[in-house]
């Protein structure tokens, strides 16, 4: 491959910097979806992740830390990590993984939105609460993260001054997850519950 006075330069400045730069952002990037899915509790796509993410480094990290003789390759070194966090936290919005517990906080009347949460599927508990400004209710739902835009969706249809946070749930037991229709008309209730677990 090296045959002529620039192919040294050219694996010096070019080659080699792009391999450092690759070959650690898909080594940050399957660490920080492991950790993600870690913190989520589902261990086995965890375990696989981790399999994949050290045969990288021993593979191809292993190598190029190797050949970290300037500033160009610590540079490729720093700007594959600090991507490969970047793009693994995109991934891991892509795939939404997990389920997130909804709180709605509402001082108007929030009939039209549980309504229409309930239409939708999502099992909804309302509480009766003192705000600072007066009486508010509380609406809370646990819900699949990817059905979290369409929630934001209708809180902004039919009660858009609503208050809301979302947090990461761990785990849940027993409760009302929201079934696509096409299963909910096919399946009976008790068993569309083992299927949204």
């Amino acid at each position: 491959m090296i045959g002529g006075a620039t192919d040294p330069w050219l694996w010096e400045l070019v080659i080699l910097p792009v391999l450092i730069f690759v070959a650690r952002l898909g080594d940050v990037t399957l660490a920080t979806v492991r950790i993600i899915y870690l913190s989520k509790g589902i261990k086995r796509v965890a375990s696989l992740l981790g399999f994949f993410e050290m045969l990288i480094w021993l593979l191809a990290i292993g190598q190029v830390m190797q050949h970290l003789t300037s500033g160009i390759h610590y540079v490729a070194y720093a700007a594959g990590f600090a991507c490969g966090n970047y793009l693994g936290m995109m991934i891991e919005d892509r795939l939404a993984v997990g389920r997130v517990i909804f709180r709605i906080i509402t001082r108007h009347c929030a009939d039209e939105l549980l309504t229409h949460l309930r239409r939708e599927g999502y099992g909804v508990t309302v509480v009766d609460a003192m705000g600072a400004a007066g009486p508010v209710k509380i609406l809370f739902t646990v819900l699949d993260r990817q059905h979290v835009d369409n929630v934001i969706l209708m809180i902004e249809q039919y009660n858009p001054r609503a208050f809301y946070s979302i947090e990461d749930v761990r785990t849940a037991s027993e409760g009302t997850f929201r079934v696509p229709l096409s299963i909910r008309s096919r399946f009976p209730r008790r068993l569309r519950r083992r299927m949204a677990k």
